[in-house]
């Protein structure tokens, strides 16, 4: 974890406990692992209900582009060297926002971005994964959500899932698309 964001416990019970709002709480974990020898690259997992729904690594990232064909594997070079090749023009070819998957590196910065900011500003974030952590919040109260369905319609299908978590939690009903792509109620 960047210094900025201080130790990863804090930071969890932050995110669980502080932050996190009641309908969530017991359900909704956040999980760090560091192998040694990465280089100070992490995994990052988000759980609903013990299930580990999103990961946020570069190997998640580097996995997604080979499989979404963005990226070839290295026919020059055997082993993990091969397999590396090519990730960085990648990454940089698919924007964070457009992608499913995230590095651990966006998310400490959306963590950050997050953090530094009112809950309002994070919720009308262009970076999914700042409005992520915002929809966990417990600032973002049910009128809030209720809003929020018609911009939910334009987000990634994965963040529209765990918006659904949210509403369901809250006692909403979920939020569904015509199609024409209009979210309702």
């Amino acid at each position: 974890m960047p210094k900025i964001l201080g130790s990863w416990g804090g930071m969890r019970r932050y995110l669980e406990q502080e932050m996190l709002a009641p309908s969530l709480r017991g359900r909704v974990r956040y999980g760090c692992t560091t192998y040694v020898g990465m280089d100070g690259c992490r995994i990052f997992t988000l759980a609903l209900d013990g299930k580990v729904v999103r990961r946020f690594s570069w190997e998640t990232v580097n996995s997604w582009l080979l499989a979404a064909g963005k990226k070839e594997s290295s026919a020059t070079q055997a082993g993990i060297a091969g397999y590396w090749e090519g990730f960085w023009q990648g990454l940089e070819a698919v924007p964070p926002a457009k992608r499913p998957v995230h590095t651990d590196g966006e998310f400490c910065e959306a963590l950050a971005r997050y953090r530094s900011q009112p809950i309002a500003a994070s919720l009308a974030s262009p970076d999914p994964l700042v409005v992520m952590f915002a929809l966990f919040d417990r600032r973002c109260g049910r009128r809030t959500l209720l809003r929020l369905s018609a911009e939910a319609a334009g987000w990634p299908g994965w963040l529209r899932e765990l918006f659904g978590f949210r509403l369901a939690a809250e006692g909403l009903p979920a939020c569904t698309t015509d199609e024409k792509g209009a979210s309702r109620l």
